[in-house]
């Protein structure tokens, strides 16, 4: 199928795959629309539409319209629409959704669309592989966490976790008296347990091993909730219940010192007028070990009912976005990490110290898992780990009833 399909494309639309494409008279002379889904928030939404405005000021008669849809949203949705054989042109989104769409069979191998001179191009891990097949080009690698501190109340930021306690406690304020803090040493999205992550992996576990099999009812995994949970009740550094709107509000406004968050939030924290830096998470104390976030490539896939002289299109969109260019412009404004070489050459990258300290937390990171499998891990997280931090299971519970949910959605996606 997808040898007939490159052929085609190779074929009579060859001419419209470069930059030549509306000189070569290739383009029909109505209007071609494209789309892209996302997830990007923030600066990022508004940087990719400067560039979908960019890209249509160069090609005339062409209209790209962004959609935004928050991660979990964008991965069912985009399921469900190609399944049906419409959705959008070209989804983003971090390296875990290719396993999922490709197991479904929703994305096309790129592979023959790109020659091998024009991949090399790329850094080790912004190109996602699965199964032997290309089928995401990313435009930044990392996607990953960092601790932000707020210079104004934080001078140098905490090693290891007795020290972030430490300050916590120093910088924690009850300004009305009812016992609880007004002001916070440290914030971090309690929804998610990609946020806790970093803990995790500071108490030495992880999510599976290399096999795709869940590994969640540990003591390691007991150790990090536990801890979680201390530093909001028994330390009170941190506020009883946080999202990510919570946390990035008490951060900009200077009721949390730090916050644990990714460089997708940074241009906004450079527009509320925040002065910060981005260092390490600490280093957990029992253990000796530097939290480890995931990290992951970000990048764009085609839908894999793109096809014919509307994928001549597509192409020439993907290549668009994931050009030098356009990757220096979001590590202009967000701090991320280019996935071109020639990107990472350019002098924005070596003068920024946000993307150098954004750099050595990735040092310690580790490769997020793209295994179909990680879908029903995140699934069995989220809710024991939401229940842990509002107190509604033990720590003992939440590991064992993570550990028996995601082993039967496992089970289910195998059916």
């Amino acid at each position: 199928m997808w040898r007939r399909l490159s052929g085609r494309v190779r074929g009579a639309s060859i001419a419209c795959l470069g930059a030549s494409f509306l000189v070569a008279g290739c383009a029909k002379k109505e209007r071609s629309d494209l789309s892209v889904w996302h997830q990007m928030e923030g600066e990022g939404k508004r940087v990719l539409q400067e560039q979908i405005d960019r890209f249509e000021a160069e090609h005339p008669g062409w209209e790209v319209t962004q959609l935004y849809k928050e991660t979990e949203e964008l991965r069912t949705h985009f399921q469900t629409a190609a399944v049906a054989g419409s959705g959008p042109d070209l989804v983003y989104g971090p390296a875990d959704q290719v396993g999922p769409f490709d197991a479904m069979g929703l994305i096309l191998p790129l592979e023959e669309f790109f020659a091998e001179e024009e991949l090399a191009d790329w850094a080790e891990g912004g190109l996602v592989y699965h199964r032997g097949h290309l089928y995401q080009i990313g435009d930044r690698v990392g996607n990953h966490l960092a601790l932000v501190y707020n210079r104004a109340l934080v001078s140098d930021p905490p090693e290891d976790t007795g020290a972030l306690i430490r300050l916590g406690k120093r910088l924690a304020r009850d300004e009305d008296g009812d016992g609880r803090p007004d002001r916070y040493a440290l914030v971090w999205n309690y929804s998610e347990p990609f946020f806790f992550i970093p803990f995790l992996s500071g108490f030495g576990g992880w999510v599976m091993d290399e096999d795709a099999r869940p590994t969640l009812d540990t003591p390691e995994m007991e150790a990090a909730l536990r801890f979680s949970v201390d530093l909001k009740d028994r330390y009170r550094i941190c506020p009883l219940d946080a999202d990510r709107e919570t946390a990035d509000a008490l951060f900009k406004s200077g009721a949390a010192a730090m916050i644990i968050n990714g460089p997708w939030a940074w241009g906004g924290y450079t527009r509320a007028g925040v002065d910060y830096g981005v260092a390490r998470i600490p280093r957990i104390e029992e253990t000796g070990l530097w939290p480890a976030p995931m990290i992951s490539t970000k990048g764009y896939s085609i839908n894999v009912a793109v096809k014919g002289e509307r994928l001549a299109r597509v192409l020439e969109l993907l290549r668009f976005l994931t050009s030098t260019r356009v990757q220096l412009e979001f590590t202009r404004v967000l701090h991320t990490a280019p996935a071109r070489k020639s990107a990472r050459e350019a002098s924005v990258v070596a003068d920024d110290p946000l993307l150098r300290q954004s750099l050595h937390q990735l040092e310690v990171g580790r490769p997020m898992p793209i295994a179909p499998e990680m879908r029903a891990v995140w699934d069995a997280m989220k809710p024991n780990y939401q229940a842990v931090m509002a107190g509604a299971k033990s720590p003992a519970e939440a590991a064992r009833d993570m550990q028996a949910l995601a082993e039967r959605k496992i089970a289910e996606l195998n059916e």
